[in-house]
């Protein structure tokens, strides 16, 4: 008998691994949870899958559908080679400053990719979604509005990390985007651990960190519960840069900005308390950073 499986089984239950090199404070561990391991190269199979699976099992969507979404890059990879693998078509809406491995795997995997202008960011990107949704009649999974992504991580993610520390972590921090990783984890950690802090990475003013925003009001993901983030961190465009690149040379951990925003905000974190277990998510791979400047 042959013991095979889906690529979709691959998804979940990624690496956690001890950073030896970038952290100072001895009475601290920080622990990097490697998204970038999952098939699609980032935290967001997750919630992509995940989308995708339940919509179909409530009969929203069937095979053969048309579906249109949204992306600043990560999920939109996800969506293009899950949707494939469960029968429906995908059509990607990105801004056409993201960085051409982003932009060419997604055609790979199949999907039909729409570029709008890099001026209207990618608030110009979810406004054409839901002209083509009305319009045309697609069905729209909304990653800002849906619950099932947030719920892909507590379902999956938060559990994963509750077992890989033993309940032992004291601090969780993620970026923040759609917030879907966020608001999924700190769900499950809160119920295992009330007094558990959630820290959420944000942009400062002016810092453009692709995969982590601070949203105009009126796109405000409609999933993120402010309640259930107990600090928010803001950081610098530079910070970012240089962890990402600290953490390639120091820790051989390849990612991309915005988990280089996470970790520069756990380290910010440890440098305010004396003891703890921090677990902070690396979001993808470096890879897909390669055409932009990030690490020359």
């Amino acid at each position: 008998m042959i013991n095979s499986q889906s690529i979709t089984d691959l998804i979940g239950n990624t690496p956690l691994i001890e950073a030896k090199n970038i952290l100072k404070n001895e009475g601290v561990r920080l622990f990097l949870k490697l998204e970038g391991k999952n098939p699609g190269g980032s935290v967001k199979d997750r919630a992509a899958f995940n989308m995708i699976s339940e919509a179909l099992k409530r009969g929203d969507i069937k095979k053969g559908d048309t579906l249109v979404e949204a992306t600043s890059g990560n999920t939109g990879i996800a969506l293009a080679f899950i949707s494939k693998l469960l029968g429906v078509k995908m059509i990607l809406v990105m801004p056409e400053n993201s960085t051409q491995e982003r932009i060419k795997t997604m055609r790979a995997y199949g999907a039909e990719l729409i570029l709008t202008s890099a001026d209207d960011g990618i608030e110009g990107s979810r406004d054409l979604a839901e002209q083509l949704h009305k319009e045309k009649g697609y069905f729209m999974l909304n990653q800002f509005a849906n619950n099932d992504n947030w719920q892909a991580h507590y379902k999956t993610t938060g559990p994963e990390i509750w077992r890989d520390t033993n309940g032992e972590i004291t601090h969780f921090v993620s970026a923040m985007g759609t917030t879907g990783t966020i608001m999924g984890v700190s769900t499950f950690l809160k119920e295992k651990k009330p007094n558990v802090a959630i820290v959420g990475a944000q942009p400062k003013d002016g810092a453009k960190i692709p995969g982590i925003r601070k949203w105009p009001e009126a796109y405000l993901p409609k999933i993120f519960n402010r309640d259930k983030v107990d600090q928010i961190v803001e950081v610098g465009e530079k910070d970012a840069r240089e962890m990402a690149n600290r953490l390639a040379k120091e820790e051989g951990v390849f990612a991309g900005m915005s988990s280089g925003g996470a970790v520069a905000s756990a380290l910010k974190v440890s440098e305010t308390i004396e003891s703890g277990v921090i677990v902070a998510i690396i979001c993808d791979i470096g890879d897909r950073y390669l055409s932009s400047d990030l690490f020359e």
